[in-house]
């Protein structure tokens, strides 16, 4: 019993994680109805810009806010200087983009801070605390930072006027321009969210993955699933996913015997396909209708 408190605990805290990248990926994909290959890249790069504040001497917490800050503003840029201009080109165009945007931020990294693993260091004391031996205390950390995250968000999307705008901005854009909403600008600072909300994901989990330019690849693909199974319509239904894929992958690791460690991500990829053939818009999604 004790194991398995444990790992759902451990569950709990990783699945915090996939929930944010897939909180993350469905921001982005209700702005531009595409998945952001780089979605994962651009949380690493924030990950080594909060790793180069602290070897400055800048400390962790002084340094986590600024990497948020930046991390935010190069989201802005990105969308506003990049895809802007290619709003109205074809999807392929997109896709094309998101894969040299990938292939540009993994390079760069590598070459600016070499291909070498790093330690990050965790803001959380190495002890478990409160004397319990069920969950670390990093691992309670990264739950409380993720759901304090949640929360600012939530109060941001239903009590600001901002939010709001975002939201409308994102579900019904042709109507959201004609009550005077600046659409394009809420595309924008959607994307500077996204960035902020990976910046988060990528400095909680590199403690535990250590900090290299292809640390978040693993971490996309469990976000990935948390918002396809949760519905990449559906931003609450995304983080249910993502945390539902981590408490599904810890259990399953620990007590199915033919997943194991080799198999975890593969029971990413298997909860994909098995919601989508019974619910292809997700468990939280809606289905997309059109008039003929």
């Amino acid at each position: 019993m004790e194991l398995f408190l444990h790992q759902l605990l451990a569950g709990i805290a990783t699945g915090g994680i996939y929930a944010c990248m897939a909180l993350a990926v469905v921001m982005i994909y209700q702005s531009i109805d595409h998945f952001n290959f780089a979605q994962g890249e651009m949380a690493m790069f924030s990950t080594y810009i909060a790793w180069q504040l602290m070897a400055w001497g800048c400390p962790y917490w002084i340094a986590f806010i600024l990497t948020i800050v930046i991390s935010f503003i190069g989201g802005v840029v990105i969308e506003r200087g990049l895809f802007k201009p290619i709003r109205n080109a074809p999807v392929l165009s997109h896709i094309i983009v998101f894969i040299a945007m990938f292939s540009i931020l993994n390079s760069v990294a590598g070459f600016t801070w070499e291909y070498t693993i790093k330690s990050f260091p965790s803001p959380f004391p190495s002890q478990p605390l409160f004397n319990n031996r069920l969950i670390g205390a990093h691992d309670l950390g990264m739950i409380a930072i993720t759901l304090i995250l949640l929360v600012l968000l939530y109060v941001l999307f239903r009590h600001t006027r901002l939010g709001l705008a975002m939201r409308a901005a994102a579900a019904n854009p042709d109507s959201a321009r004609l009550v005077g909403i600046r659409v394009g600008w809420m595309v924008a600072l959607g994307w500077g969210l996204a960035a902020a909300i990976g910046a988060v994901a990528g400095m909680m989990i590199a403690p535990v993955v250590f900090l290299e330019p292809n640390m978040m690849l693993g971490i996309l693909l469990y976000g990935l699933a948390g918002a396809v199974v949760g519905g990449l319509t559906s931003p609450v239904g995304a983080v249910l996913g993502g945390f539902a894929v981590g408490i599904v992958e810890n259990l399953a690791g620990t007590f199915v015997p033919v997943v194991g460690k080799e198999l975890k991500l593969t029971i990413a990829l298997v909860l994909i396909v098995a919601v989508l053939m019974v619910k292809p818009s997700g468990l939280f999604g809606r289905a997309a209708v059109s008039r003929v």
